[in-house]
């Protein structure tokens, strides 16, 4: 008897979350304790020096090859899991070519890079990035209101539970005091973790709760409910684009976008590009210094970058441009939903870890049962009342010759004094 399609595509989901159980790029690429203390114990003049770890993957490239032959014919849902297939051997072979120029090509294609084109074929992540830092480097001498007082990370972690456990609830992580994150925060389904070192505002907790809490936890949250497609759940690098995407833009629907945030995830993609260029880690570390005169900041930003590539220039992790680039991308994505009369298809970006290319192959798979709608959204996402005002006055926005009306503003604006002085 021949096996029904939604039986080829549970099975098919089950191996893929098998094959993918053991990725984890982060830990992969990430650098040792001793050698940021090398670096700075050698007055911060040279190259840091790193090792990784090469893995063994063949057993995930096995189970990939194994699920291929399921995976023939000409309809979305099949095609979904291959391209999820293709995305977890080629997170795995990035992670088998570490320290290598092999590691920065494969980033491009899990991650992109700033310079690729966005789907109007000719605007980049990179031209916004510019964008940012050109205006709000003029705007630094403009008084936009006092910067947020700082919050030790203890308060911050106590504001952060108390969100969370209003928004989750029953399904609410732990949040815990840690030294062991580079990153100021991090998050699983069970565990947002604060840097017990780490400076913090009043801004970054707004900020910390939709980016990690209302997003990446509650999308994990609401994959552990798709009990048919396991894969949902798995991180694997082809997902980094939206996931991240959809966790900046509700930091923007939230009102928690602050410029200091805004130009941090400018920085990167410009970082980026530099290195592609050849800049190597101290140029890096040097630019970042530039902007936080925090040595220690300077280094882990630096280190974003560089990591799993090359220190020596021209080969580094792309990841961190998917935030700007991902956000353009979901932005454009909702506006066309709401344009194209589809909203309902908006609780589907929540189901799990997917990309947006999946939207039409899971709208079929919740059609057949085989995907639950979400539990946990942020707030701004399930208000489509919102959304649909928000994007429809925005879309007429993009339309707009905003030049054109920058000009006309542009000889009034100059008689007014200026009234922050």
């Amino acid at each position: 008897m021949a096996i029904s399609i939604n039986d080829r595509l549970v099975e098919a989901s089950k191996l893929l979350s098998r094959a993918a159980g053991s990725l984890n790029v982060l830990r992969g690429i990430n650098w040792a304790p001793a050698v940021r203390e090398r670096f700075f114990a050698k007055g911060a003049a040279e190259l840091p020096r790193v090792v990784y770890r090469q893995p063994d993957l063949s057993h995930i490239h096995e189970l990939v090859k194994e699920v291929r032959p399921r995976l023939r014919g000409d309809v979305p849902e099949l095609a979904y899991l291959r391209r999820q297939a293709r995305s977890i051997a080629l997170t795995a072979a990035l992670l088998e070519s570490v320290g290598t120029r092999r590691f920065f090509e494969l980033s491009k294609q899990l991650y992109g890079a700033p310079s690729d084109p966005l789907l109007d074929g000719k605007s980049t992540s990179l031209d916004l990035a510019r964008r940012i830092e050109r205006t709000l480097s003029r705007l630094g001498a403009v008084d936009l209101g006092s910067e947020p007082e700082p919050r030790s990370p203890a308060h911050v972690a106590k504001e952060i539970r108390a969100a969370v456990d209003n928004m989750l609830g029953a399904d609410a992580p732990k949040v815990v005091l840690t030294g062991k994150i580079a990153a100021k925060a991090s998050a699983s389904p069970t565990k947002i973790r604060i840097r017990k070192n780490a400076s913090f505002t009043k801004e970054d907790v707004q900020q910390l709760v939709m980016h990690e809490a209302m997003v990446h936890v509650a999308t994990s949250l609401n994959a552990r409910r798709q009990r048919l497609l396991p894969s949902l759940k798995v991180n694997h690098a082809g997902i980094t684009r939206t996931q991240e995407g959809l966790a900046v833009l509700s930091e923007l629907m939230s009102g928690s976008l602050g410029p200091s945030r805004l130009r941090r995830l400018a920085t990167r993609a410009l970082a980026i590009q530099a290195s592609i260029d050849g800049a190597d880690f101290m140029e890096l570390y040097r630019y970042h210094l530039d902007r936080s005169e925090d040595p220690s900041h300077a280094f882990d930003d630096a280190r974003r970058i560089v990591r799993g590539g090359l220190i020596t220039g021209g080969a580094p992790c792309t990841k961190d441009g998917v935030y700007l680039d991902g956000m353009v991308r979901v932005h454009n994505f909702m506006s066309s939903i709401v344009e194209l009369r589809r909203p309902d298809l908006l609780p589907l970006l929540f189901c799990g870890k997917l990309d947006l290319e999946d939207i039409p192959a899971l709208a079929r798979l919740s059609k057949r049962g085989l995907v639950v709608p979400p539990l946990h959204m942020p707030p701004w996402a399930q208000d489509r009342r919102f959304i649909v005002s928000y994007l429809t006055y925005s879309g007429f926005l993009s339309r707009m010759r905003l030049a054109r009306v920058r000009d006309h503003y542009a000889e009034a604006l100059a008689r007014c004094p200026n009234l922050s002085t």
